[in-house]
């Protein structure tokens, strides 16, 4: 047989010299597997992370203040009810005093009570630190009625008169104070403040009974204005100098009524007319829970957004606010105009499964992608080392083996190098890696050989443990 024939043959599978074969694969699962539990614990992590600051399902029922029964307040609760049941949000009302109720149940962990209707401007404590408003509802103007033969153009003008401030614990009384103390009328001089309201300081006002009259919220709605502009005697007051007043009382929005505005067929009022007026702010505590906010937020849009005789439609609700900090998820809605993506597309009950599922899982992702890039990299650099580790130990004996030897050693370095060549055999390699193994399978073979070698010159007759 020609030479070219015998190296065309196939010839006999090679195998290791310590009686094993090649355990070639395409890939080493020990070391794939070492390679990627890193990773995954990482991601684990980052799961548990997030899942510790994710907040909980929403709950499917909210309670709120509305005010005493049959008042704005509780109209406006109720309109709430309606829109939430759409989305399976069930709406607890608790009939309250008003503002200052429900600011004061608000401010009362044993109270229960999740969300209510607050005029801005209220005096504050520190019981309310955990209170956030989700923006202003709508205007609740102040109306000045009063009796004078001439116009009255300062609120000083009311000094030594009988006035009615509203009750304490009513909305009115605060704003009536601050604004009749800005002009120098102080409770318990010369000027007569009374705990009238609504309809008892309205017949007060008709009979002579009082000169002048505070009138907010559902005491000053446009039925009750239109009857006071038509009794005889008595004006309504313009704050011409509203822009001072707002100034100094930045809860406070002006409002221009046109003429006519009141009763188009007997043009009243006569001329245009500046009035004061605080907004209602819906306010919750700060841990509400952000599809909730959502919600809320969307239901007043639907209450409040139209146009009326003292707003243009779309003014409100928005995130003007004075008394209380504006709520982060809040702003976010505002600022987008929106709902967030899911709950625009999804009913309310699957956006939530999905946004809570979407929380926990891109996280890892986050993780796990950035990995599986650098997977192959760490994998081959588990094989390589691996490798380089017994290059390592064949460097040892090889520098050993140049030294003089006794018999016992030269015996054990020729069984250091079966060690060595038998843990390099053993392991599953893969076949991208299986030319390094076979330069350190011939490297091995080197050193055999020098110590075989010193053996047959120094006459040993110890068994030879060649390559085949």
């Amino acid at each position: 047989m020609s030479n070219r024939d015998q190296q065309a043959s196939p010839g006999p599978r090679r195998r290791a010299p310590l009686g094993l074969p090649y355990k070639v694969m395409t890939i080493s699962w020990w070391d794939l597997v070492q390679a990627v539990w890193p990773m995954v614990l990482i991601g684990v992590a980052a799961v548990l992370l997030t899942v510790r600051f994710v907040h909980p399902a929403p709950p499917d029922a909210l309670t709120i203040g509305s005010g005493p029964k049959g008042s704005q307040f509780a109209r406006v609760a109720f309109r709430y009810r309606r829109i939430l049941a759409r989305d399976g949000i069930r709406l607890n009302i608790i009939e309250t005093g008003g503002s200052q109720d429900n600011l004061k149940r608000l401010s009362d962990p044993g109270s229960h009570m999740d969300i209510g209707l607050v005029q801005s401007g209220l005096p504050t404590d520190g019981a309310a630190a955990d209170l956030v408003s989700l923006g202003s509802m709508y205007y609740e103007p102040l109306l000045v009625f009063y009796r004078a033969p001439q116009p009255l153009r300062r609120l000083s003008e009311l000094a030594a008169r009988r006035i009615a401030i509203g009750p304490p614990g009513s909305g009115v009384r605060p704003l009536a104070l601050a604004l009749l103390q800005a002009n120098g009328i102080e409770p318990g001089g010369t000027t007569g403040l009374l705990d009238l309201e609504g309809d008892a300081a309205r017949s007060a006002l008709i009979h002579h009974q009082v000169d002048a009259i505070f009138l907010s919220g559902d005491s000053a709605s446009p039925a009750t204005i239109r009857d006071m502009l038509h009794t005889e005697g008595v004006r309504l007051f313009d704050f011409e100098r509203a822009d001072a007043y707002i100034r100094r009382f930045p809860y406070l929005s002006r409002i221009v009524v046109p003429p006519g505005a009141f009763d188009l067929g007997e043009d009243l009022p006569t001329t245009a007319v500046n009035l004061l007026a605080p907004t209602v702010e819906l306010v919750a505590h700060s841990n509400l829970h952000p599809a909730l906010i959502d919600l809320l937020i969307a239901a007043a849009t639907e209450v409040h957004g139209r146009a009326t005789l003292l707003q243009p439609a779309g003014q409100f609700p928005n995130p003007s606010t004075s008394s209380f900090p504006l709520s982060d998820e809040a702003a976010r809605y505002y600022k987008s105009g929106d709902k967030s993506f899911l709950y625009r597309i999804l009913p309310f009950w699957l956006a939530t499964i999905v946004s809570r599922l979407l929380v926990v899982l891109v996280p890892a992702f986050v993780v796990i992608i950035p990995g599986l890039r650098v997977l192959p990299q760490i994998y081959n650099w588990r094989i390589n080392k691996r490798i380089h580790r017994r290059y390592g130990e064949l460097m040892a004996v090889e520098r050993e083996s140049l030294q003089h030897l006794s018999e016992e050693r030269r015996a054990a370095l020729l069984q250091r190098l079966r060690q060595i060549e038998l843990s390099l055999i053993s392991r599953k390699m893969p076949g991208s890696h299986a030319e390094q193994v076979f330069q350190l399978r011939e490297r091995i073979g080197f050193v055999r050989d020098i110590l075989t070698r010193a053996e047959a010159r120094a006459g040993s007759s110890a068994p030879l443990d060649r390559p085949a």
